[in-house]
């Protein structure tokens, strides 16, 4: 990592940053999808506010506040493996490594557009519900930042262990790529306390860093408390997380080389 050079991790951003002119994919979910999700949740959560006359605003705040945020996983884990799958699709893998690329530098450039991308999404996403709903999301400032940090590392290790099969594998599996974070969302209490759910689906959710995530997100969004203990178990799973996921990456990227990266399609 030390001899990595900023040249080359800056030239694989810039060439994936290129593809918002041509390619519909990069704008849609950056755009399109944050705003329908926005729509038809937020829509549906104000009709059963007046419906049941329940809960003032906090029905609504609930699930907006948990799309956008939800958002920031689900486009850095995107991002990240929609990055590797590109150059894929284009057949592009040995032309990449024919050159001085190094493998980490190629992972530090998905990384980045990660977060550039995760972080762009929320901002006109927060925008947007502000707009919408009066959701004020921007009005917790700092207490934020670290559940937004905690959910980009979150999707940066899904990313990274289905890239690693996506190496092994080709693109055969690249459905795990959207099929994934739709797994894992019902367990996350993204909507919803844990509590609610069943016991067996319970022991999966505190398995999971985004479960501490957005429990200790409602605490702050309801009473401006932060809860220090859930952000701790949250970042020492994301830690674990990503140190299996990255560990099975670069194992997957050496099998990968000694088969040859031409086959890997």
């Amino acid at each position: 990592f030390y001899s990595m050079q900023r040249h080359r991790i800056w030239a694989i951003i810039l060439r994936h940053l290129l593809f918002f002119r041509k390619n519909l994919d990069y704008l849609t979910g950056i755009f399109y999808w944050p705003v329908i999700n926005l729509l038809l949740w937020g829509l549906a959560s104000e009709y059963f506010e007046a419906r049941f006359a329940v809960g003032g605003s906090t029905i609504v705040f609930a699930i907006v506040s948990g799309i956008i945020f939800w958002m920031i996983a689900e486009r850095a884990e995107f991002e990240f493996t929609f990055g590797i799958l590109q150059e894929l699709w284009d057949k592009n893998l040995v032309n990449l490594f024919a050159t001085p690329l190094k493998f980490s530098e190629w992972v530090v450039a998905f990384l980045l557009l990660a977060i550039f991308k995760g972080m762009f999404t929320f901002v006109f996403s927060a925008v947007v519900a502000m707009v919408l709903y009066d959701a004020r999301v921007f009005e917790f400032g700092l207490l934020i930042l670290p559940f937004a940090i905690l959910l980009i590392m979150t999707g940066w290790w899904i990313g990274a262990l289905i890239a690693g099969l996506v190496l092994r594998y080709g693109t055969r599996v690249q459905a795990l790529a959207w099929t994934v974070p739709a797994l894992i969302a019902p367990f996350s209490a993204i909507y919803y306390p844990v509590s609610i759910l069943p016991e067996w689906a319970q022991k999966i959710a505190y398995l999971l860093p985004t479960t501490y995530v957005f429990e200790g997100m409602r605490d702050v969004l309801a009473r401006g408390v932060m809860d220090y203990q859930k952000l701790l178990v949250s970042v020492l799973l994301n830690v674990l997380y990503l140190a299996a996921g990255f560990f099975f990456l670069a194992i997957s990227f050496k099998k990968a080389k000694q088969k040859g990266l031409a086959k890997v399609y």
